[in-house]
């Protein structure tokens, strides 16, 4: 044994939350009974984009990929028996961040807790919503309004709280770069520090505290020494920002403070007891370093590809990071990369690409004018195309999908419908029952004037906060505080980014594209069309608009006119579009589990207006047993993410428009 002192070890987190408050709630006290030492709380899709359960959107999404949150009572449920006093909670919540932030402050309030000792992260990074997630609801300049206001209020009052976790994490997940991601979430950074100074609320002798409190999220993937590299130049760009641009003199205050989730998009669907060692390798990328060490970390589960984790698969995860950080000696020693020239080298062409990345957008005038004009969606969606495209190739490995693909039986999958966890469908309606029996009872004034005042607030200067902690108070609902602030804020919908994306694949004779591009041609001209038109639709509250966006640019290079409208479409809108558009082919994108829902309604109102052959496709998380039930309630195929090749794909698509309109086989190979 040593007797060398061990530091701290991070905040270990496991993203959690499903189906009601209650069920949350228990897995929450199971997780912190298991050693896990913060919570990290997965909000549902309404929740976050601002729907009541009851809501048309909200269908098949309550509940799905997190825990729904109505209201005041459900927040309560929640959290009880958990001391929030004593308990740091991360939300990850966005565009509704302040609404969350206000009951989570009320309920620790009625717990008996001081505000000010209050720790914890909310998300509330809008503009990687814009860019990646999906999950905005007002246009930028108010949605930075509304991080300006909850950061200038926690300082006064939540002072112990993080008030935004800037979130490179997903910009990652949506094909970003290195340089890009930390250019892009330096320059969210600057945005709001910026507009925080312009608010004239923070005195010039607080500047250091209210830099102290912005926080990071990042994304570590599995080439762990450039991600490595990548946290060291993160650290040290911050640093020069703070420094320089806003004056901060204390180094504490300027020291970059981030959390990480390692990579999801990595994780396979093939194979997937790989993902444990790609998981490992991706968490030493953040805790290797202590220079740039995490100070939290929450894995994702082997099984996420394949569907919503099971506590099992969550225990997993986090026993992963309680060996590392209490089985191995990693902290006894100080930073293992001091000195190193390889790693000084790679930080410095890091920090190089960032800096360079930061001018341009800053000449561009900011963030959000880069986001508006489609500039950082359209880089994004051409890094993730040129990064599939190594797939495809095999240029860029990935054991188990394009290499070593042979494999013996894996007693993990073999039940696959047990593999994962599965969400009552019965629950939703739970849900909408409660949020009625709530209504029913609060005090309906109280709640009519907490409304007005946050209106009025919003069309005003005042800060928001203090009106919608009143409206928190009040039993006002999510979907009501939300609806609020659209009447006075209007709502975004972001740029798609597909039309800007260049070609990633070439189409040169015998290449697979060419063959592609080729039976799409012959099939429009024996359907006497000039291109084949395939409509790319994304239904519900599902904002992971990822793989629609590749599947839209590789369609488009194959020779199809594309309708794609962006996401949070209702089966409705779809199909009037595919209707309007006359197109050959429907294809649906849904990550978020609410496929068993909406996917029938669509089905059947294209059977209803007359387009019943019109083919429908699928591509997500899609488990066996609902792609089975799926294909026979009609739809043509099902794409889930062991299909990687999006060119093979196209080539499928182009198969069921022929077979849908009784065409004859081509022997073209796709």
């Amino acid at each position: 044994m040593t007797d060398r002192q061990k530091d701290r070890p991070w905040l270990m987190r496991t993203y959690a939350g499903h189906s009601t408050a209650e069920a949350s709630n228990e897995l929450y006290r199971r997780n912190l009974a298991k050693g896990q030492t913060g919570l990290s709380v997965a909000f549902d899709l309404p929740t976050q984009t601002g729907y009541d359960p009851d809501h048309i959107l909200a269908r098949g999404e309550v509940g799905r990929v997190g825990v729904p949150v109505s209201h005041l009572g459900d927040m309560r449920r929640l959290f009880q028996d958990i001391p929030l006093e004593h308990t740091n909670t991360s939300m990850t919540i966005n565009a509704t961040a302040m609404w969350l932030l206000a009951l989570y402050q009320v309920v620790a309030e009625e717990q008996g807790a001081d505000p000010a000792a209050l720790q914890g992260t909310t998300q509330n990074d809008i503009v990687k919503e814009y860019l990646s997630r999906g999950t905005h609801v007002f246009p930028p300049v108010p949605s930075l309004r509304l991080t300006t206001d909850m950061i200038t209020y926690t300082v006064n009052h939540l002072p112990r709280w993080n008030p935004i976790n800037i979130c490179s994490y997903h910009l990652q997940e949506a094909g970003a770069t290195p340089v890009q991601e930390i250019a892009y979430a330096m320059s969210t950074a600057i945005a709001v520090l910026d507009a925080v100074f312009a608010s004239g609320r923070i005195p010039e002798e607080r500047r250091g505290d209210v830099v102290g409190r912005i926080s990071f999220f990042v994304n570590a993937g599995v080439r762990f020494v450039e991600e490595m590299c990548k946290m060291r130049a993160f650290s040290r760009i911050w640093d020069r920002i703070t420094r320089e641009r806003y004056g901060v003199e204390d180094p504490k205050r300027r020291r970059f403070r981030y959390g990480v989730q390692v990579n999801s998009l990595g994780l396979t669907e093939a194979q997937p007891e790989n993902n444990v060692q790609r998981i490992v390798l991706e968490m030493l990328a953040v805790t290797l370093s202590k220079d740039a060490r995490a100070r939290a970390v929450q894995l994702p589960a082997w099984n996420e590809a394949l569907g919503l984790p099971r506590p099992w698969d969550q225990q997993w995860s986090l026993r992963i990071q309680q060996v590392l950080a209490h089985e191995s000696d990693l902290l006894e020693y100080g930073d293992l990369f001091e000195g190193s020239h390889v790693v000084e080298a790679k930080v410095a062409e890091l920090t190089e690409g960032a800096l360079a990345e930061i001018g341009r957008i800053e000449e561009m005038g900011g963030v959000l004018a880069a986001v508006e004009s489609g500039y950082l969606k359209s880089r994004l969606v051409s890094a993730h195309a040129e990064r599939r495209a190594r797939i495809e190739s095999g240029e860029e490995r990935i054991v188990g999908v394009n290499c070593y693909e042979s494999t013996e039986p894996s007693p993990l999958t073999a039940d696959l419908d047990t593999a994962i966890m599965t969400v009552d469908p019965a629950n939703e309606a739970r849900v909408v029952a409660a949020l009625d029996a709530w209504r029913d009872a609060r005090d309906e004034t109280r709640a009519t004037d907490a409304l007005t005042a946050l209106k009025k607030a919003a069309a005003s200067t005042a800060n928001l906060m203090e009106a919608t902690v009143e409206c928190a108070r009040a039993g006002v609902t999510t979907g009501e505080w939300s609806w609020a602030l659209r009447d006075v804020f209007g709502e975004f919908r972001a740029p798609t980014g597909v039309g800007g994306a260049p070609v990633a694949v070439t189409a040169e004779p015998g290449t697979p594209l060419a063959a592609v591009r080729e039976k799409a041609a012959r099939t429009a001209a024996e359907l006497g069309a000039g291109r084949l038109r395939l409509l790319v639709g994304k239904p519900g509250l599902d904002g992971h608009s990822n793989g629609a966006e590749q599947i839209a640019v590789r369609a488009r290079d194959a020779g199809f006119e594309v309708v794609y409208q962006g996401i949070r479409l209702t089966p409705e809108e779809i199909v009037g579009a595919a209707l309007a558009e006359d197109v050959h082919c429907v294809g649906l994108s849904i990550l978020s589990g609410s496929h068993a829902a909406l996917v029938p309604d669509v089905l059947g109102r294209l059977r209803e207006a007359g387009a019943g052959d019109l083919p429908v496709i699928l591509g997500g998380i899609i488990p066996g047993a609902d792609s089975e039930a799926l294909r026979a309630a009609g739809v043509a195929a099902v794409f889930t993410p062991k299909d990687f090749g999006i060119t093979e794909i196209i080539g499928r698509i182009v198969d069921e428009i022929r077979k849908a309109n009784r065409l004859d086989p081509l022997e073209v190979p796709s």
